[in-house]
């Protein structure tokens, strides 16, 4: 049997302020007791004071005697005046553990051998027995120590006091629960109609039938949630039309390479016996299908990147010894454009799937070679700083005017249709790109070349931090 929500919040609630209500009740009576352990220690501490002050006045004002001898005449009459002015019974030892003085003489002697042994080292020592106190502290005279002063208190008001608080809090405790259940139980009524309310929206997007406001309005992470279903409401929305454009783009870009190929077949046709005419329809067929095909392939890839999750293998990159291989794989189409390639490549190391950094950088760095001027150069660099990783793709080239840098991310967009279709280019590939980039949780900006010259792509990664 599925439980509700609200009983589950009911429930979490009232446990929550039934174990707020525990802790601090167990950290009030742990405070309480310490501070009454600290009193009775301080009180018990002071009467043991004013007994050694009473003994040695007694010991030194007195006849020399020695002070064995000194406490067995004297320990009887000092234990019956300590205990009236202390209101405790009085036992006083000598140094060979023989009692020498008992204010309650026919009362039964509490076993105290293990503290006693503790006082004869000069040392205080205490233990609680049911509820009496047994303290037991050294007596000093002028010669060193001369025996032990046992003071008996009763505990029975403390630990009357500590069961009334107990029961105290208990009570408290059990008020807490009441309350949080019924309180728990109105306050989750209202949000589990709104929660209601969001599951109905949710349905309605469900069956296509898309929201034309926020399901509620509301002041917290409710109204926040309602106001996210009806972005994500507006999102599909807009993002039909978008593949609805999407297959519309696609069939414009199909039909521009196809009817240059059926023209140039009809060419081949009407021309058959013209090698010149042959060898040209020939060529701009090729050109035309191998673009077509190049577009094919990136169309198909980035709807499966929208539509599919591709096989994500991440693993530990050396950022720079990629690039590296990369920039010497394209050295020999660059040097046929006449264009040099810089590298400047620190040390760098992040967490990625292989694959797609090569896909990101091939498609950058061939960009800024076809979209170069003649004799210019590309710079390919890494910069780690701060727990991340910038790599910068600089070209020489037409560059990008500022107001469409933000479009050129956008499927089939190109700025230079004409030098697109010179050098083969669908308009997708920084599409791509872009995708790959942030399916390796990094960003991807474009700002001027050097000198206000060309284009700059800078693609930010975060840095894996190695263990030396």
């Amino acid at each position: 049997m599925r439980l509700r929500l609200k009983w589950k919040f009911t429930w979490f609630l009232a446990g929550l302020l039934l174990f707020t209500v525990a802790v601090l009740s167990s950290l009030v009576l742990q405070g309480v007791r310490s501070y009454q352990r600290e009193q009775m220690e301080n009180t018990m501490d002071g009467l043991a004071r004013t007994a050694q002050v009473r003994i040695t006045q007694q010991y030194v004002t007195g006849t020399p005697i020695p002070s064995q001898t000194f406490m067995k005449i004297e320990g009887q009459k000092l234990a019956i005046e300590l205990s009236a002015t202390s209101h405790h019974r009085v036992i006083l030892y000598d140094m060979g553990g023989t009692a020498v003085g008992d204010s309650l003489p026919m009362a039964a002697r509490p076993d105290v051998q293990s503290p006693f042994t503790y006082a004869l080292q000069n040392k205080i020592a205490y233990v609680i027995v049911g509820d009496t106190l047994q303290y037991l502290s050294p007596l000093s005279g002028p010669d060193g120590q001369i025996g032990v002063i046992h003071f008996e208190s009763s505990l029975k008001d403390q630990l009357s006091f500590d069961r009334e608080l107990v029961l105290l809090f208990l009570y408290v405790g059990l008020a807490v629960l009441g309350f949080g259940l019924l309180f728990g139980l109105l306050y989750m009524n209202r949000h589990a109609s709104a929660i209601s309310q969001l599951k109905r929206a949710a349905e309605h997007i469900q069956m296509g039938r898309y929201l034309e406001a926020p399901p509620l309005t509301r002041l917290d992470e409710l109204g926040d949630l309602s106001h996210g279903i009806y972005d994500m409401s507006k999102a599909i929305q807009a993002n039909i039309h978008t593949q609805k454009q999407f297959f519309d783009n696609v069939s414009h870009e199909f039909k521009t390479p196809l009817t240059a190929i059926k023209a140039n077949a009809d060419l081949l046709q009407m021309y058959g016996d013209d090698p010149a005419m042959t060898h040209q329809a020939g060529t701009a067929i090729a050109g035309e299908a191998s673009r077509l095909h190049e577009l094919v392939e990136k169309a198909l890839q980035l709807s499966a990147m929208g539509t599919y999750a591709f096989e994500h293998r991440p693993e530990q990159v050396p950022l720079h010894e990629m690039l590296e291989e990369l920039c010497l794989r394209l050295l020999g189409k660059a040097e046929k454009s006449g264009i040099t390639i810089h590298r400047e490549l620190a040390p760098a190391t992040i967490w990625a799937d292989p694959n797609s950094l090569r896909h990101i950088f091939l498609n950058l760095i061939d960009n800024a070679i076809k979209y170069n001027t003649q004799g210019g150069s590309v710079t390919v660099c890494t910069h780690a700083m701060h727990q991340q990783v910038d790599v910068l793709i600089q070209d020489t080239g037409v560059g990008i005017p500022e107001e469409e840098r933000k479009r050129i991310f956008d499927p089939f967009y190109t700025i230079y249709p004409d030098r697109a279709r010179q050098t083969g280019g669908t308009g997708l590939g920084l599409s791509l790109v872009k995708q790959f980039v942030e399916r390796e949780h990094g960003k991807i900006r474009v700002e001027n070349g050097p000198n206000g010259q060309g284009t700059t792509f800078i693609v930010t990664f975060e840095a894996l931090r190695l263990q030396v």
